[in-house]
């Protein structure tokens, strides 16, 4: 059995800097005070990313940045293998903290269970860096509020800033992301973020896949389209991010009922409520690494009172 680890350093020097854009250049990254116990000393790094990346940040120019990066492999086959350091190297698995990457195009809700969470430890990982198309919305704002570093990704006519697809995933390779949660982004991942990132993206949709998914069916949309069709049950899904809108595969659904009256906004208001609790139950069992597959290739989520339950 392999297993493997990364072990690296990551730090920032603590300090409050207004919103500035930015050429590409060597800087310290500076963000205000967000960290709990659980983090490691804190000391500037340097970063080399493309203009406009960052948002919440100051400049500062220093020596180079050298990431410390390493791959700790453990192997069962050998007779003198040492089963206590096997052990130790396992539990050094489990116990690190992962590094989520959230990507929002509005308000980032969902964004903001996940942080809560986060912060009142029931989650075991941290958002370290927020992805938007929208540099002004909901969810950037509360991110820049709580220190965490924004990113624009695609760029656009309306936006000023912003990465091709090859510097985002440069620079999420930076910040050492494990997984990318997309919570309301509404613009499609390219190819070169779901090979990098393979088995790592997820997205939340507002309807039971695959039913009302795919291209065009977002937001309020979808509700209004399920009541339309005179369905009788909705609710979230969540599932692995591919190359297409809402064609991954599914790894956690939560059952709505629709009422016989319900509007769009009723039963947006619902299903909203069930989507906090479920991707904050599926973000818990990521970074407590409870993600199983089935044989035939369908994901799994072991419990966690219980291993050998899964659902």
């Amino acid at each position: 059995m392999e297993i493997q680890h990364i072990v690296s350093g990551f730090s920032a020097k603590l300090s409050s800097a207004p919103s500035i854009p930015i050429g590409k250049q060597l800087f310290s990254l500076k963000f205000p005070s967000l960290l709990s116990s659980s983090y490691p000393s804190i000391q500037s790094q340097n970063f080399e990313v493309p203009s406009g990346a960052f948002y919440p940040i100051s400049i500062e120019k220093k020596d180079r940045f050298y990431s410390s990066r390493r791959r700790v492999r453990c192997r069962s086959s050998s007779n003198t293998a040492d089963p206590n350091k096997e052990n130790e190297v396992r539990a050094q698995v489990a116990g690190r903290r992962k590094k989520l990457a959230v990507f929002v195009s509005g308000g980032g809700s969902n964004f903001k269970s996940i942080h809560e969470a986060s912060k009142r430890g029931s989650l075991h990982g941290d958002v370290v860096v927020l992805v938007t198309n929208k540099s002004e919305c909901g969810g950037a704002e509360y991110a820049r509020n709580h220190g965490i570093p924004v990113i624009v990704f695609p760029k656009a006519k309306a936006e000023s800033d912003g990465l091709s697809p090859n510097d985002l995933v440069a620079t999420l390779r930076r910040f050492e992301v494990d997984f990318i949660l997309l919570a309301g982004y509404l613009k499609l991942i390219p190819v070169e973020l779901t090979r990098a990132y393979e088995r790592s993206i997820f997205n939340i949709h507002p309807s039971l896949l695959p039913a009302f998914g795919g291209k065009g069916y977002y937001g309020m949309k979808v509700h209004k389209a399920v009541i339309a069709s005179g369905a009788r049950f909705s609710g979230p899904t969540i599932h692995f991010v591919d190359e297409h809108y809402d064609t991954g595969r599914i790894l956690a659904q939560r059952v709505v009922p629709v009422l016989a009256n319900d509007t769009a906004e009723e039963l947006a208001a619902r299903v909203l409520r069930e989507e906090h609790q479920l991707y904050v139950e599926v973000a818990e069992a990521l970074c407590e690494d409870r993600i199983v597959w089935r044989k035939d290739g369908v994901p799994l989520i072991q419990s966690k009172a219980n291993p050998n339950e899964t659902y």
